[in-house]
């Protein structure tokens, strides 16, 4: 629940940041430029930071934690900062050097103005990227002490320095150089989000020393489960820049949709399944005893936590389908976005719904394999899911919309359905090899059918009510039609004995 609730908090800062952003750039070549320059500092985040990072130093961290030997698990986390430092100001300065390497890569339909403006914005986002990643390391360092609430909730910070930039320069900026003061704005809130965790670690972990110590076991340990989860966690960003790159192949606007779109899609994986899975591994690290017991405590764990997922995802995904058109208007419709603008985001969106709860459900697995000192499998896996997409990824966007005799736009849709199609292989090869492992993990069929059911209930009665109601502004509608959704979806789901709907609705209860 805290790690949720962090979670929560960034992501409520990140669709304020969002909606405010949309006021100024709508579905322009600016905000294309804007989505792909925030793509490739947030890469490098990602494959050094959240993910990798977590996956390789956590498990080593907190069995020395479990093993009460705080000095060593101190000195271990000490030295992998400072070689992760390192590291990362070698990769920001050559970044910031082959920038426009960069941009043709993963923008290769960009030209003139939009092409220029995604440079700069590149070259000033990357000294954050330093930040971030050692942002990341403190997360590693709290979580293993069971500090999640202040990890997850630093990138509030980050969003808070945006917003303040978009409100103070908004409205008397043009447009690219508004883009340049936002960008600045990041770089200030990675140095607040990395600079508000620093006296709990410090706290924490009083034995830290700074220093490059490659002799220890446990230091070596890490880095060589940091490589396989680097190579499998930048294979999966590679998947989704694939998408990024197809984009900006089509009308103007689809990159900046797209990236909306994944932004609320994103936001029940992040939400639901990071809080599960953040949550999860360091305890699986810590799991003690012979090999039968082992398995049956992680069979538990990860039985348990696949449910608590699909409880939240399901109708996280119905809802995209459904009513994503009033999702995406209450958060972006305003100033240069258009209802039309929601619409196209809509259909992105309920492309999206193909593989949600599959890619939700596969962290799991993936941290699961990570307790057990496994990088190399979902490895694999993700490779084989970078392959998949990039074929029915090219496929569906760009020649199916021709054959179909669509608008070229709808092939952003084929996008996200295409990367949902890969999410599901890979979630089914994680879950085969792991039940091969420690005997039989999912979810049972029953159990899904009636969150469906309970789902796609809220949904008929939410229709309704948008039918009915008046024309409003598109805040005040998506309150009164979702607030039904989410209501008769948990009414639903306890008359149908689903037991986690009856132990939230005993927890609002405790808290009323």
């Amino acid at each position: 629940m805290l790690v949720a609730a962090g979670i929560f908090g960034s992501r409520v800062a990140g669709l304020v940041r969002s909606r405010i952003a949309a006021q100024y750039f709508g579905l322009s070549a600016v905000a294309d430029a804007v989505s792909v320059a925030f793509r490739i500092p947030n890469l490098l985040q990602n494959l050094f930071g959240d993910q990798a990072l977590s996956a390789s130093f956590i498990p080593v961290y907190a069995s020395l934690l479990a093993k009460d030997d705080p000095r060593e698990a101190d000195r271990v986390a000490g030295a992998v900062a400072s070689i992760l430092a390192l590291v990362i100001a070698v990769l920001v300065l050559l970044g910031v050097l082959a920038t426009p390497v960069l941009v043709a890569a993963i923008a290769p339909g960009f030209s003139g103005e939009r092409r220029d403006l995604a440079i700069a914005l590149v070259r000033i986002l990357f000294p954050g990227v330093g930040l971030l990643v050692l942002s990341a390391w403190c997360l590693g360092v709290l979580n293993s002490h069971h500090r999640f609430l202040l990890s997850y909730s630093a990138p509030i910070v980050w969003n808070a320095a945006m917003i303040a930039t978009l409100l103070a320069y908004g409205r008397s900026t043009e447009l690219p150089r508004l883009a340049e003061l936002l960008a600045w704005g990041a770089v200030a809130g990675s140095a607040l989000q990395f600079g508000v965790q620093l006296p709990t670690v410090f706290r924490v972990a009083p034995n830290l020393r700074f220093a490059i110590d490659t002799g220890s076991e446990h230091v070596r340990a890490v880095f060589r489960a940091f490589l396989p989860v680097f190579v499998s966690r930048g294979v999966l960003q590679f998947s989704a820049f694939i998408d990024q790159i197809i984009s900006t192949w089509l009308p103007v606007g689809a990159p900046a949709a797209l990236q909306n779109a994944l932004l609320l899609s994103t936001l029940p994986v992040s939400l639901f399944g990071m809080a599960v899975s953040a949550a999860e591994l360091p305890a699986m690290s810590r799991v003690t005893g012979d090999d039968a017991d082992r398995s049956a405590q992680l069979r538990t764990r990860l039985n348990d936590g696949l449910r608590q997922i699909a409880f939240f995802v399901v109708p996280s995904a119905v809802a995209f389908l459904a009513l994503g058109d009033i999702i995406a208007a209450a958060l972006f419709q305003t100033g240069r976005f258009t209802h039309g603008d929601s619409i196209y985001v809509w259909q992105i969106l309920a492309g999206s719904t193909v593989g949600l709860l599959a890619s939700t459900l596969g962290r799991l697995y993936s941290s699961t394999y990570y307790a057990l000192r496994d990088t190399r499998t979902p490895l694999n896996y993700a490779l084989v899911r970078v392959g998949t997409t990039t074929a029915f990824g090219y496929f569906f966007a760009l020649p199916l919309p021709r054959l179909l005799g669509v608008d070229p736009s709808w092939g952003a849709a084929g996008l996200t359905a295409s990367a949902g199609i890969a999410g599901w292989i890979e979630m089914l090869m994680l879950r085969r090899t792991m039940n091969a492992r420690i005997g039989k993990t999912g979810l049972p069929a029953s159990y899904t059918a009636r969150l469906w059911a309970s789902a796609i209930t809220g949904a008929v009665v939410a229709w309704g009510i948008k039918v009915a109601l008046p024309p409003m502004h598109p805040v005040f509608s998506a309150a009164a039609i979702l607030g039904a959704y989410g209501v008769v979806y948990f009414v639903a789901a306890t008359a149908l004995q689903v037991p986690e709907a009856s132990d939230a609705l005993a927890r609002i209860r405790r808290v009323i």
